[in-house]
């Protein structure tokens, strides 16, 4: 047992190393018992996934944190090294996902009222992610005097991106609100207002552009995914009132609905290339389109996602694994390249697995498994040439779409964001 005090306090009261350790095993074992059973090929991988996700979440708050680790490299010897110590929103919405799949409603509701406390006040400051505890300043500093993980600079505390405006994050806040709805979580909502306030905010802010999902630091942009993540806020606003006896302007928000997706058909789509494109009046694709069949945006026959899936297959794929999208020329505002951003390789599972291609699906999935390591985790990237994991880890953005796209193939179906698989 390794401890540690500050010189001026008396030291803490000893633990006893096999006890702690006996605990230890005890209670994970007890609490991968819980949930819904889990059958199927994928079960281990399932579990130990759900068990990442668990071991990230801070239990006095329900906080989920990104990764557990700060300034591990994208690329090795590059300076795309970023802190995920702390809660995004984005994040924790995917993880909302991946336990209410698994039957984990306690964890669920802890996440949700971290939500709850942290979004609650004036929509117009809602932050894309906040500290353990719901702090919301956290200023990036660089510690030049760390080498950093082989000698890759340099080594950050703090994230800038915090500041940032992400547009679809008001999606996803209300996408995850609405699943959890789904799920009897406060059906009749005590946070509706919330909510509300959140949507009318974003009426007057969809059509502006924005920093993205991928946080680039280079000049703000009309995103694809960020509008379809609006078009997802106004959809997921309107059914809630419909089906769940809410109030609210179901006529305008179904309207503004309509004309967000008439606008993305009209600006993020490249019917010469039959594709999607990562921001409007651009060329360059983007991984995140691979969720527009799963967000419902569209079905996933259209041809106009057969034609964006087959265009990131071709264009932004290496070793048959998923690009974000291509650092070069991309104005990001960062030198350097990456590795595979794992999580948009799950995405291309359910894409896949979405439009009939069940077998490519299944094939892929089970290659990305091939790369976890002895332990069963995944960090946040993947580099083909060495062979090796890159970025933070363990990487929650890695491990929630392994459940999710897991239980989805052992299902047999795909399923919506805001649709409870298995439900």
């Amino acid at each position: 047992m390794l401890t540690w005090h500050p010189s001026h306090e008396p030291a803490p009261k000893s633990v006893d190393a096999d006890d702690a350790l006996r605990d230890t095993i005890e209670y994970w074992g007890e609490w991968s018992k819980r949930g819904t059973p889990i059958t199927g090929p994928y079960r281990e991988p399932i579990k130990r996934s759900l068990l990442t996700l668990k071991a990230l979440t801070y239990q006095p708050t329900g906080g989920i944190v990104a990764a557990a680790t700060t300034s591990l490299p994208e690329q090795i010897g590059g300076p795309r090294n970023w802190d995920y110590r702390y809660c995004w929103l984005r994040d924790s919405t995917y993880t909302l996902q991946a336990l209410l799949a698994a039957g984990y409603l306690d964890e669920a509701k802890a996440w949700r009222d971290w939500l709850l406390r942290a979004v609650a006040g004036n929509p117009a400051e809602l932050q894309i992610m906040y500290a353990l505890d719901g702090t919301r300043r956290l200023p990036e500093l660089e510690l030049p005097w760390l080498g950093g993980y082989e000698n890759s600079r340099p080594v950050r505390t703090g994230n800038a991106a915090a500041g940032q405006f992400q547009l679809d994050v008001w999606g996803e806040t209300l996408d995850g609100l609405a699943l959890a709805r789904e799920a009897g979580i406060s059906a009749k909502d005590d946070a509706w207002d919330l909510q509300v306030a959140l949507m009318n905010h974003l009426e007057g802010t969809w059509d502006q552009p924005d920093d993205g999902l991928w946080e680039m630091r280079g000049d703000r942009r009309h995103f694809t995914h960020s509008k379809v993540m609006a078009w997802v806020a106004a959809d997921r606003m309107a059914h809630a009132v419909r089906t769940h006896d809410l109030e609210g302007p179901i006529e305008r928000w179904e309207q503004l609905r309509d004309t967000i997706h008439a606008d993305v058909l009209d600006h993020g789509y490249d019917r010469s290339r039959n594709s999607f494109v990562q921001c409007y009046g651009g060329t360059g694709l983007d991984a995140s389109l691979l969720l527009i069949p799963r967000l419902g945006f569209l079905p996933a026959d259209d041809p106009r996602v057969l034609g964006t899936i087959a265009s990131i297959q071709r264009e932004l794929t290496e070793d048959g694994l998923v690009k974000r999208y291509q650092t070069t020329g991309s104005g990001d505002g960062l030198p350097g390249g990456e590795g595979l951003f794992l999580a948009c390789s799950f995405w291309l599972v359910d894409a896949l697995h979405l439009a009939g291609r069940q077998h490519q699906a299944q094939r892929l999935f089970e290659r990305l498994l091939a790369l976890r390591n002895d332990v069963g985790l995944l960090s946040e990237e993947w580099d083909p040439r060495a062979g090796r994991q890159l970025g933070n880890t363990p990487q929650a953005f890695s491990h929630f779409p392994l459940v999710t796209s897991a239980l989805q193939l052992h299902a047999g179906k795909g399923h919506r964001s805001n649709q409870l698989i298995g439900g």
